[in-house]
This record gives C-alpha cells, structure tokens and sequence, in this order.
C-alpha cells in the first residue's frame, strides 16, 4: 500500500472524530450564545453575552494551564505507547490528576467563589454585566473541578491515540447541554426561568455527567487506562521531570497567552457594552475556525509522540507535514463562508442591525488568516507532542503579548478604529506566530528531545 496513503489514513482516523467532537462542541456553544442573544430584554440580552465572555476568560486561563500540564501527559503517553511501555501510563494519569486539581483548581475555585465580583470587575465587567452574571460565573467555577479531571483523562486518550471515546462523550454531554440550557435559560416544561444563571447551572451539569461516563469507562477495563484503587500512589521522580520539562514552558506559554488576551480584552471593553458583545459573537463564529487545527495538531501530536518512541524521527516529520495540508484545505473553505456568508451568521446571534453589520466586516477580515492560524496550530501540535515547548512558549509571548497587545492599543486607543483594530491586531498576531512556529518546525530540533 502507498506510503502516503498510510500516513494520511493514520491521521484521518486519529483526527476525524476530534474534528467531528470539536466542530460539533463549538457548535452546541455558538446554539448557547444565540440562545442568551434572544433572551426577550435586549439589555439583559448584551450584559449576558458579556458574562459569558468575561467568566470565560477566567475559565480559559484555567483550562489553558490544565491543557498546558495535559500537554505533557499526552506526549509521554504516545512516547511510551511507541515504545512499548504501556505499563506507565497508570502512574501518569494519576500524576496529572492530582497535580491538576491540586495546584490549579483548588485556587482558581477558592478565589472564583470569594472575589467574583471583584474578579469581574477587574476584567472590565460594567455594573448590569455582573448583575445579571454573578450566579453564572460561581456555578462555572465549581463545574472546573469537573471539567478539569475531563480534561486530564482525554489528553491520556488521545495520547495512547484513543480520541473516538472522548468524542462520544463530549457529544452525548454536549447535546444534553444545549437542551438543558433551553429548558433553564426560558423556563420551558415547568422550569423557572433563569436566563444566563440557568445556562451556567446547565453547563456544570453536563460536566458532572462525563466524569460519571469516564469512571464507568475507565473502571470496566476497556481502555489503555488501567486503574488500580488498591494500588497506592507512588511519586514517580522521572514522570513529574518529564511534567515540569514539557508542561512548564507549556504553562508560561499559556499564561503570557491568557495576560496578552486580558489586557486586549480590557482594551476592548472600553469600548462600552454593545461593542464588546458584537465582539463576543465574533469571538464565538470563529472558534468554529479553530477546529480544523485543534483536531490535526492533536493528531499531529499524538502520532508524532509515539513516532519519536518508536524511534522514526521522518515518519513523525511526515505526520506534521501532512496533517498541515488537510487542516488547511478545510480552513481554507471556512475563511471562504467566513467571507461571503458573514452577515447571515451574526444575523444568527442578534437582530440589532449595527452588530450584524460590524461582525461581517470583522469576519471578511479573518477570513484571510484561515490557512495561516490552522497551519500553525498544527505544527504546534507537532512540536508539544515532541515535547517541544519552549520554542512555542517563545512565538505566543512575542506574538500575542507583544504584537497583539500594542496593536490593539494603536489601533483603537491612538488610531481610534473601532473595534475593528482589535481584529486588525489579530491578523497581525496570527501572521507572526505562523512565521516563528514555521520556523523552529524547519531547524529539526524538536526531533532530538529526550522523554524519560
């Protein structure tokens, strides 16, 4: 059989169903935010988008540095699935797990639920924002526990190259979502009326729920994940080296991206309350353009990791290159509905004829960095299942922290473009972080990382 053949097969069947959870996932998401947008009164309609967008803030930071320590678990689990030392993965589950909860979700829920309206405030929230948004920004802090012991349990997955279980689950559970938030958000079948408060209440439930699925999976014995309850908890000195070595600068990376976004978020949100919601419902049109990089650089990932235990440093470059290719026809393609089809999507979201008009004009603009950000998440992938990652620690500070944020701040501060600068610092951000990733990719560095 072709060669080419074989590697393009690989990665299909490792990325398709994360493409299919993925896309899927950020579509219920984009069904929530429409849901909050015609919420009767328009006011409380633009204060709960907003509250969606500042307590994600809080929530992505959070989830950015799991995922960063994630990174870690998913390339020493792909390493040692290509070397043959399957054995290991136990220790390294409950290595993440513990360290996940321990070090990041305990203080992000004490200091969420002691400080939120504060927190909110800080993050640019006016007076009806956190109104209307306080109960959902507490029940989505608690639901992190649950999200955040997900999160560890699918990079083992997709690491060992199982990423259909993590895509059932998240679509099962996502469905349930979309319908609780209905029946909570409107108050429909007899259930009161709750509005943003009853999306988050929702959400939180849904997460509970894939943990439930995730233990009875786990514990059933039908995965690469053996638990052993009787086994006690032994501190693996090579393990937590292998964590601090791969998620430390993953972790730095994340948190200089989440500070960059902070500061740009705040910058945008001087704007007023109507501008900063039309940029939440860009925001969430073009998580959809995400997809195609998250799904082939986390097969990228996964393939390349087992590839470099396997000893085959080609065939992993090969698995990068390629995946590369497919994700950017598929980007390509949704920058060119992002381009003729922007004002129907916004129209979506809102009636409010001034939100729909800026949102196209936004979306035509990062129609044409599609290719560029779904290349570089990809080889992104690559280099972090590699274990690679203070090079990309190096592209997001310079790019995001730098570029994105001092753009944004000549762009609508000093120029005063509206919140069009903001995107306009995107596209910039985006370009820059291309050219750095493509380039350390080139150097073959990252092909002579030791795991131990």
């Amino acid at each position: 059989m072709d060669e080419k053949k074989v590697l393009r097969d690989a990665i299909l069947k490792t990325a398709g169903p994360v493409l299919v959870e993925v896309f899927l996932g950020t579509l219920f998401g984009m069904v929530d935010m429409m849901m909050l947008g015609r919420i009767t009164n328009p006011s409380e309609a633009a204060a709960s988008i907003a509250a969606v967008g500042v307590t994600n803030q809080v929530i992505f930071i959070a989830l950015s540095l799991i995922q960063a320590l994630n990174v870690g678990a998913t390339a020493m689990v792909a390493r040692y699935v290509g070397a043959k030392k399957e054995d290991r993965i136990e220790s390294v589950v409950r290595h993440i797990v513990i360290l996940t909860q321990a070090l990041l979700v305990l203080p992000i829920f004490i200091l969420g639920l002691s400080f939120t309206d504060k927190i909110m405030k800080f993050l640019g929230a006016h007076q009806d924002t956190i109104m209307y948004g306080r109960n959902y920004f507490k029940i989505i802090v608690i639901g992190l526990i649950f999200q955040a012991f997900n999160f560890s349990i699918y990079a083992v997955l997709r690491g060992s190259g199982d990423t259909k279980t993590p895509m059932n689950i998240n679509l099962k559970v996502n469905f349930l979502n979309v319908i609780g938030n209905a029946v909570l958000i409107y108050g429909l079948l007899g259930f009161p009326k709750l509005g943003v408060t009853g999306a988050g209440i929702s959400t939180t439930l849904s997460q509970i729920i894939a943990t439930i699925m995730l233990l009875r999976y786990i514990f059933k014995g039908e995965t690469i994940i053996e638990i052993n309850l009787k086994n006690r908890f032994k501190f693996n000195k090579d393990i937590m080296y292998n964590l601090i070595k791969i998620g430390v600068p993953a972790s730095l990376e994340q948190i200089a991206f989440r500070v960059g976004i902070l500061i740009f978020v705040r910058i945008v949100a001087s704007l007023g309350t109507v501008a900063f919601a039309t940029h939440q419902i860009c925001l969430n049109i073009l998580s959809l353009s995400f997809t195609p990089g998250q799904a082939f650089g986390i097969a990228a990932s996964s393939l390349t990791g087992r590839s470099l235990g396997a000893k085959d440093a080609d065939k992993a470059e090969e698995y990068i290159k390629t995946s590369g290719r497919i994700g950017m026809i598929i980007a390509t393609t949704i920058g060119v509905i992002f381009f003729f089809f922007g004002s129907f999507i916004a129209s979506l979201y809102t009636k409010d004829p001034e939100i729909i008009k800026e949102a196209s004009k936004i979306l035509k603009v990062m129609a044409f960095v599609q290719p560029f950000q779904s290349t570089q998440m990809i080889t992104t992938g690559g280099l972090r299942g590699a274990g690679d990652t203070i090079w990309t620690l190096v592209a997001i500070f310079f790019s995001v922290l730098i570029v994105r944020v001092a753009l944004a701040y000549l762009f609508i501060t000093v120029l005063e473009l509206g919140l069009i600068g903001a995107w306009y610092a995107m596209f910039c951000d985006q370009l820059v972080r291309w050219a750095l990733i493509k380039l350390r990719f080139k150097t073959n560095k990252w092909k002579y990382i030791n795991i131990r």
